[in-house]
């Protein structure tokens, strides 16, 4: 073995001391948000009705490249901060290939995933603030497990609305919730007007992000001393998130490594857009060059396969309008799909990325995706979460490929979380009842069909 350690640690004074804002450095900046009834960009104080006001400024800043981040904070971050950059030898040794593979680890918390980073930053600004408490959705239920955790630190009320099926398939990622105080409802719920309208229009439907979104923020704007979080897709997301990167390209140069290529998954954006920004910044000051891949489901592939327009942020179409890739606001992802990374859109920061070809985007089924995890776990020891098995199957499609050319390529990937709270869907995979459903054209232009004429 090489001098590289399997874990490069960093120590706790090199934790990240500011967020990086990648739109700082981008010269196409993503496009700005739009008022849903009258088309016209919002500014800060639109959205203060729903968000945090400091939230709100953070997801308008796109000149200062450094944000600092508060000491509460930054007190917080060392409970679980740095997180180890994993050299993956085992992997490598399985494999048989002269790739070397790298894994930014970001599920050593309660909470199993990188959501805490940011559900920290938005719990602390709330309370700040002088609120009562904070609304959102889940999916998978890691962004509510880590706001849950959030709140219960700063001692703020915590109402979670996660989607149907996974509030079915992941009663325990729900009872974690519980545990730290959060009201969990499964959507689209009954107790809201939107939730009731999309059981309407949606008879017997297994919810989507898109719904919970809506109900989320219905709640919030319904409750004097409430506002509305959101765990990925919000520029302030990945801005909160980019201490992903910023570690991770920190424990690469501590040993002179540099990456030839980065792979996230991509869901709403929020792993991958913190993992990528510090290595995107230095392409766009052409610094540096990488190979960088988006990896996303094939049943909800908005990269792949979707349109950049603008588009509601929300199936109730109540939130503002983003332009990002979308499949439209009505899409909703097939309830076999079990891999998480369920949202329709994707962040305007990524999708901007994208669309200027800084970075590349692939869809995976989620049978390969959790032949892969599998694969991962019996050699890494490591039980993956399936969104991040997303990034493990293509890294290990590349490092074969090497194994092909005999290139000795540098492959970063990020381990977003752990699996643990997955079992149900491990189960299906194991029992061979796991299927692999991707949306015909047709389906994806009929939702698209819909998405608003600007």
């Amino acid at each position: 073995m090489s001098e590289i350690p399997y874990k490069i640690y960093l120590s706790e004074s090199e934790i990240p001391t500011a967020w990086y804002n990648v739109r700082a450095d981008m010269k196409n900046k993503p496009a700005p948000l739009l008022n849903p009834g009258t088309g016209e960009p919002l500014k800060a104080e639109d959205l203060m009705p729903i968000f945090c006001e400091e939230l709100c400024k953070q997801e308008m800043n796109n000149t200062d490249h450094w944000i600092d981040i508060p000491g509460e904070i930054l007190d917080f971050y060392k409970m679980y901060r740095p997180s180890p950059l994993v050299r993956a030898y085992c992997l490598e040794k399985a494999l048989d290939t002269p790739a070397h593979i790298y894994y930014k680890f970001e599920g050593n918390n309660t909470s199993g995933s990188h959501k805490l980073n940011s559900a920290i930053a938005q719990a602390y600004y709330a309370k700040k603030q002088g609120l009562k408490g904070v609304t959102t959705e889940t999916g998978a239920g890691q962004w509510g497990t880590a706001l849950s955790m959030a709140t219960a630190y700063f001692g703020l009320d915590c109402q979670v609305y996660m989607v149907k099926v996974s509030y079915e398939q992941k009663p325990f990622r729900r009872e974690v919730m519980r545990t730290y105080g959060a009201t969990v409802t499964p959507s689209p719920s009954m107790s809201t007007n939107i939730g009731r309208k999309i059981n309407e229009q949606f008879p017997g439907t297994d919810g989507s992000l898109g719904c919970a979104i809506s109900e989320a923020v219905e709640a919030a704007t319904s409750q004097e001393g409430y506002r509305y979080v959101l765990g990925s897709v919000l520029n302030q997301v990945l801005l909160h998130q980019s201490v992903i990167g910023l570690e991770a390209k920190a424990a690469l140069d501590k040993y002179g490594i540099k990456a030839d290529m980065i792979i996230g998954c991509a869901g709403g954006g929020s792993n991958l857009g913190g993992l990528i920004s510090p290595f995107v910044g230095q392409m766009l000051r052409g610094e540096a060059d990488y190979e960088i891949i988006a990896v996303e489901p094939a049943s909800c592939p908005s990269l792949t396969r979707g349109s950049y327009v603008y588009d509601f942020c929300d199936t109730g179409r109540v939130c503002p309008l983003a332009k990002m890739y979308t499949l439209g606001s009505d899409f909703m992802p097939a309830p076999n799909h079990a891999g998480g990374l369920r949202y329709h859109g994707m962040s305007s920061i990524v999708s901007q990325l994208y669309d200027d070809g800084l970075i590349k985007a692939r869809s995976v089924k989620q049978t390969d995706v959790f032949a892969a995890a599998e694969q991962f776990a019996r050699v890494e020891g490591i039980l993956p979460a399936p969104e991040s098995s997303h990034a493990i199957r293509v890294a290990i499609d590349e490092a074969l490929k090497c194994k092909e050319t005999g290139e000795a390529k540098n492959i970063v990937f990020g381990l977003t979380g752990t699996g643990y709270f997955d079992l149900v869907a491990y189960q299906k995979y194991n029992d061979g009842v796991m299927d692999d459903y991707i949306p015909t054209d047709e389906d994806i232009a009929a939702s698209l069909a819909k998405c608003p004429k600007l």
